[in-house]
């Protein structure tokens, strides 16, 4: 079920190749109020800076979106193009330029092929309300091996809502934030502030807890957009409606992000990284995160070694407090290590049964206090070289 007072539209552009869609169309039938995450990078893509600009005011009307290129490192003239491609699509649509936000992923350093663009942007315009969400998961998509697309519903005051989102990642996928594009839309009405402040609170326990290979994109972004077709009263913060609808938007986002980490470049294995009893749950993060980005321990799960080693080593360069003497490490409930020592026994062939999985927990005890975070992450294969050595071609 899509939401209330929205249409949506994709078309082949051939932004940078023939023969599939590659240019897509988020429309609200009125004024939305928008939330909005951009990558950390400082080198920023153009159509972040300019989306960063537009963010400000908090209502948007319209998102267009291209892949095959990522309209980043291209100067003056890529942030002309940007503007230009949003002035196109408000002309068309009848709205204020400033209500539109661009998205672009794809080829880092090229320009973009604006005659394309200016040829395709009419049909996305003119094809409102014959596509669909999907249409734009599958649009946005680059190194994806499928759209990602997800949806809740919810009630406020006795009106039904529903929650979609949409996104795009395989590789470049790191926190803060990941190499991804994200567009979630609500037909609820909610509390522009709140709103704001809960989406951040959404991102940073989703789309911040997932990594591929650790690489940081300079076009990461992630938009929502509540329109309040549904009519229901507004949703305000601190209330029990205000609760289901963050538990409702953490489903949709933790969804796409764990759809993103199965999709990873090459990837064969998800894999959850648990670090519980550290001292505070920041200090868990970043020994899960070290975990996770490690090349060695990727590669061991590629290889379904049970190489338990490999992950206390990440731990202990973390940066947080570890007694070496006090740890315990299970894949999935097979204890592999004890107070720092290997379990003995049969550990090895059932962990190593663990590992053959296509999905399965490490699970990392500090044992010195109550902090605890999960983060998710893929191996690293054959593949994911193969894939980003020929990337431009």
């Amino acid at each position: 079920m899509q939401p209330k007072g929205f249409k949506f539209s994709a078309v082949e552009a051939a932004i940078k190749k023939p023969g599939r869609l590659d240019l897509a169309l988020i429309f609200s039938e009125m004024p939305a109020t928008l939330a909005a995450v951009f990558t950390t990078n400082k080198v920023k893509a153009a159509p972040v800076l300019l989306g960063m600009e537009r963010a400000k005011d908090g209502i948007c009307q319209a998102v267009v979106v291209n892949s095959g290129n990522a309209n980043a490192c291209t100067g003056p003239r890529g942030m002309e193009d940007a503007r230009q491609t949003s002035r196109l699509v408000a002309e068309g649509l009848g709205i204020p330029d400033e209500a539109v936000q661009v998205s672009s992923t794809g080829v880092i350093g090229v320009q973009l092929p604006m005659e394309r663009l200016r040829s395709g942007l009419p049909k996305l315009v003119e094809g409102l309300g014959s596509g669909s969400l999907d249409d734009v998961a599958r649009a946005i998509m680059t190194t994806d091996t499928f759209p990602k697309l997800e949806t809740r519903q919810g009630e406020a005051g006795g009106v039904c809502y529903t929650i979609t989102g949409v996104a795009k990642g395989a590789g470049m996928i790191m926190p803060n934030m990941a190499t991804m594009l994200a567009f979630i839309v609500t037909d609820a009405a909610v509390d522009p502030a709140w709103l704001r402040k809960a989406f951040c609170q959404v991102i940073d326990a989703s789309f911040n807890v997932i990594t591929v290979d650790g690489d940081t994109s300079t076009n990461d972004t992630a938009l929502l957009l509540a329109n309040g077709a549904a009519g229901n009263p507004i949703i305000q913060g601190g209330t029990p409606e205000a609760d289901r609808f963050m538990r409702e938007l953490r489903d949709v986002v933790l969804a796409l992000a764990r759809q993103i980490v199965r999709d990873g470049e090459g990837a064969t294995k998800f894999v959850a990284i648990t670090v519980k009893g550290a001292l505070t749950a920041e200090e868990a993060r970043r020994a899960a995160m070290s975990v996770a980005n490690s090349s060695l321990v990727k590669t061991a799960f590629f290889g379904q070694d049970a190489n338990w080693g490999r992950i206390l080593a990440a731990v202990g360069y973390a940066g947080v407090a570890v007694d070496p003497d006090r740890v315990a490490l299970f894949f999935d409930d097979v204890l592999m290590a004890d107070n720092g020592f290997f379990a003995g026994g049969d550990a090895e062939t059932r962990g190593s049964e663990v590992l053959h999985k296509k999905e399965f927990t490490v699970t990392v005890d500090l044992r010195l206090g109550e902090g605890c975070s999960t983060v998710y992450t893929s191996d690293l294969s054959y593949d994911y070289v193969k894939i980003n050595a020929d990337y431009r071609t």
